[in-house]
């Protein structure tokens, strides 16, 4: 593996980062400054969020003459307002990192023994490869351009978004600044939304690793990993949390404030869901999946007790996921977005409960816990903007969307999932994306992308935000369908995407990876 990384995969992001590094120059003198101690971030500019009621330069000028004990404290007040608002973001982001034991748990759980090394082994490199390749050109193309953030205090210094002039607006694409955080961007506003944006892909990156186990050749997945973190998943994200064009839609053509994904539904879950149909399609099913005539044969997972500890993790980890996106502890907004994430989660599992007990006689607790996560992906993007009653809603339509689409992938499309990832994180995430444009209650998000008033959706009289919504499903389809199908066919004909038959059948913890993680027990099989 290690040759063909060095033949393939270094050269291909050096030559990109130098030609971009190339084309955008380096910032001119008289550009924000970086503060890399936090020294200079945070001030009396920051009480109300270097908003449009923020007090200007000349203000504080003239305070300090006439009122220097007041600016001493307005000043001491907007430090500390920054400093709440920067501890909060990075613990929600220690949150979301520990998603990815739930993950890894989750997935190795619901596939067999003999490859339980193997998918821990995706689930834990999945976050550093991924890291890295985020580090290297991700992040400047996810927010190059997406700065100051106002409730950090700082990270004007992201401020060169590439953009093409269509119909008279500007389209963003990706962002320019930011490459391996360096260039006039070491600062701590960017680190900290560094950190908080590349534990968001890291969640999309691992999706695939569920719907593909058991039959994914490491050196392939290796290969990806690095670039869902440097390309893939940071040009959709641009174009919704970057200030790129599906943010842009209100500002541009009135629809609603533009296409709204507040936690990830779409940026996230849909992305990773997509990536998972394409990467399984393109895999086959494993070994005695499905019969000669396509009947689905079950191939249970090994330790469902794991499974559902892993998705308790990820239930906990969410609240960071949700909350987290505020990337303020003094938007008290955050306590809304907390219950709406817990009772939509709760919700979710309980409709899959009920659906496979009255359709099979007994309750599936491995449906219930995917249920629990579908309604966590499906409240992901309209948290922050809906009430309690329709945030159980939206978790009782994604638990039974699950279980529907867990048998339509499998029995009609002849997909093999071991996981049921697409139908929680790509159905739902697309349906959470949905929800939004009609629960949406407007009594939150005045002013976001740059529209006033609050975010309001179909049933609350604004359907033209629904209109945005489903312009960033769509677009969000068509891009990483199409960009996921490249790179997973590249790797296919190159280094080859699925593992041998032979070592399938005996498990690919003997063949892929150097520990098995069950030594001392005989788990190897044959296929049916």
């Amino acid at each position: 593996m290690k040759p063909i990384v060095i033949k393939y995969v270094i050269p291909v992001i050096t030559v990109l980062v130098l030609s971009l590094a190339l084309v955008f120059p380096s910032p001119a003198a008289d550009e924000p400054s970086p503060d890399p101690t936090g020294s200079s971030t945070g001030g009396i500019a920051d009480i109300v969020g270097a908003s449009a009621g923020a007090p200007t330069a000349d203000d504080i000028k003239a305070m300090e003459a006439a009122e220097p004990l007041a600016a001493k404290v307005g000043d001491a007040v907007g430090k500390n307002r920054v400093a709440i608002n920067t501890v909060w973001t990075l613990v929600c982001g220690f949150l979301v990192m520990f998603m990815q034991a739930g993950f890894a748990m989750a997935e190795t759980g619901f596939t067999r023994a003999k490859n339980a090394g193997h998918t821990m082994a995706m689930n834990f490199m999945v976050y550093g490869l991924g890291m890295l390749g985020f580090w290297v050109c991700g992040f400047a193309l996810q927010m190059g351009g997406a700065g100051p953030f106002a409730t950090l205090g700082g990270g004007g210094v992201l401020n060169a978004e590439f953009t093409l002039e269509l119909f008279g607006k500007e389209f963003g694409l990706f962002g320019t600044k930011g490459f391996f955080l360096s260039g006039g961007t070491y600062d701590v506003a960017v680190f900290t939304m560094f950190l908080f944006q590349m534990v968001f892909m890291d969640t999309t990156a691992t999706i695939p690793t569920g719907s593909m186990a058991e039959r994914w050749s490491f050196k392939s997945f290796v290969v990806y990993a690095l670039l869902v973190g440097a390309v893939i998943y940071p040009l959709y994200a641009n174009w919704v949390w970057g200030g790129g064009w599906l943010s842009k839609l209100g500002s541009n053509f009135g629809l609603g404030h533009g296409h709204v994904d507040f936690a990830g539904s779409s940026v996230v879950h849909l992305t990773g869901g997509v990536l998972a149909l394409v990467g399984a399609k393109m895999l086959g099913p494993r070994l005695g999946k499905f019969s000669k005539d396509g009947t689905p044969n079950a191939i249970p997972g090994h330790h469902i007790p794991m499974a559902v500890v892993g998705c308790f993790i990820l239930a906990f980890g969410w609240f960071g996921f949700n909350a987290g996106s505020s990337l303020a502890g003094t938007d008290l907004r955050i306590g809304v977005i907390a219950v709406n994430t817990m009772l939509a989660g709760a919700a979710g599992s309980f409709s899959a409960m009920i659906y496979m007990w009255l359709r099979y006689r007994k309750p599936d607790i491995s449906m219930a816990a995917n249920g629990l996560l579908a309604g966590l992906v499906a409240i992901t993007a309209p948290c922050a903007f809906v009430t309690a009653p329709a945030a159980v809603l939206i978790g009782l339509i994604a638990g039974l969307l699950l279980c529907g689409a867990v048998f339509f992938v499998e029995r009609t499309l002849k997909i093999d999932d071991p996981v049921g990832a697409v139908s929680v994180h790509g159905v739902n995430g697309a349906w959470g994306v949905f929800a939004l444009g009609l629960f949406a209650d407007g009594t939150y998000g005045d002013a976001l992308n740059g529209v006033e008033g609050a975010v309001t959706g179909l049933f609350y009289g604004d359907a033209s935000q629904l209109a945005a919504q489903c312009i960033g499903i769509l677009a969000n389809i068509i891009y990483v369908g199409l960009i996921g199908y490249i790179v997973f066919k590249l790797l296919d004909v190159t280094i080859g995407l699925r593992v041998d038959p032979e070592h399938e059948a005996e498990g690919l913890d003997q063949y892929e990876v150097a520990v098995i993680a069950y030594p001392d027990f005989n788990i190897r099989s044959s296929p049916r």
